[in-house]
């Protein structure tokens, strides 16, 4: 039987998971607290309680059964938690395949122009930085790696349309701001697809054929629901906090071509107006 341990299963991980456990797979999802372990076994998941700490032995075993690993930890000013905890018994350990979810924020700012796999890395922010080093640190243990890079994530509980029926989402405009999103269901098939076709040491983009601006995609979310289209704001006015601030620093336009060729993906949904539509007759 084909096992995967997801290291910090979470809301991209469970788009696989659904698409792997009628597949026969057994999944064990890390979590830290017993009420998300409690959530994920309800939903078919194996759960361990890992505190993420190099010495709890609840890791091992659960490594040793695993015949792909998938982590969706994020890096700090640390390094990656994962490789700091368990680096060496990953490398020992010698999975058939492992993905590892970055983001496209490693390539920075770049003007609303395109940028590919091949693009170099030239963060703008913090967390872009400590991205590109996090890829750097696992591509260095040698396992049979494949880095998925994904865009801006939406989907069932992420989507705009609670804060648009709420009267909280905000139309920020910034000239030229422009950015490339994921359905989190496309997510799940891509790296199914790559579990099926492995490369190791590929690199994908993880987005739909259209990036656009956000401002955008507030409108349509509104005019989907026939409601009133927030009014604009200019961004060098608007109150943000840092965090909210920092994602409009950086603008580009991302290239998925390689998971189409190389896997033969066929987006469910390679456009944000498509994606909505299936969000609100999901009842989002």
């Amino acid at each position: 039987m084909k096992t995967l341990l997801s290291i910090g299963h979470g809301y991209s991980a469970q788009a696989l998971a659904r698409l792997l456990l009628p597949q026969g797979w057994r999944i064990i999802g890390t979590t830290r607290s017993a009420e998300k372990a409690d959530r994920l076994r309800r939903q078919g998941i194996e759960p361990v309680i890992w505190t993420g700490a190099a010495d709890d032995p609840a890791f091992a075993p659960a490594l040793s059964e695993a015949s792909h690993v998938l982590t969706s930890v994020a890096p700090d000013a640390s390094g990656d938690p994962v490789i700091a905890a368990a680096g060496a018994a990953l490398r020992d350990a010698r999975p058939e395949w492992v993905g590892y979810l970055s983001t496209t924020g490693v390539y920075g700012d770049h003007q609303g122009g395109w940028v590919d796999e091949d693009t170099p890395l030239l963060p703008g922010t913090q967390r872009g930085l400590w991205r590109v080093q996090a890829e750097a640190e696992w591509q260095a243990l040698g396992l049979p790696l494949h880095i998925f890079r994904l865009a801006g994530i939406y989907g069932p509980g992420r989507g705009p349309f609670a804060k648009v029926r709420d009267g909280t989402a905000r139309r920020i405009l910034k000239p030229g701001q422009v950015f490339s999103r994921i359905h989190v269901d496309d997510i799940g098939q891509i790296l199914a697809a790559s579990i099926a076709q492995p490369h190791p040491g590929a690199i994908y983009n993880v987005c739909d054929n259209d990036p656009a601006p956000p401002e955008d995609v507030i409108a349509h979310a509104a005019a989907l629901l026939g409601l009133p289209i927030p009014p604009a704001e200019d961004w060098d006015k608007a109150e943000m906090t840092p965090m909210a601030r920092s994602f409009y620093a950086e603008s580009k336009r991302v290239r998925n071509d390689r998971i189409k060729a190389e896997l033969g993906v066929d987006l469910l949904y390679p456009d944000y107006r498509l994606g909505l539509a299936a969000l609100l007759r999901d009842g989002d």
